[in-house]
């Protein structure tokens, strides 16, 4: 597994939800650098770092219905 790379300090963080009294919500960042930055506003120093590549892959199965079956879990 290659290690983590550092987290940039200049990321720009996005909402994944537009529901402003969502008290738990995913923020997902693009860096300059080929990576993509996933964390909660609950735990923001746990950060999860995927490529873009895998981050594209994902966002396809989701429109595909590939992980409707974990709705309503």
């Amino acid at each position: 597994m290659p290690p983590t790379p550092p987290i940039p300090a200049d990321l720009n963080w996005q909402k994944a939800t537009d529901d402003e009294s969502a008290p738990e919500y995913i923020e997902v960042a693009f860096g300059d650098d080929d990576h993509v930055y996933l964390r909660t506003n609950i735990e923001p120093d746990n950060v999860v770092v995927t490529t873009r590549t895998k981050w594209d892959a994902f966002v396809l199965g989701v429109k595909a219905g590939e992980f409707d079956h974990f709705v309503g879990l």
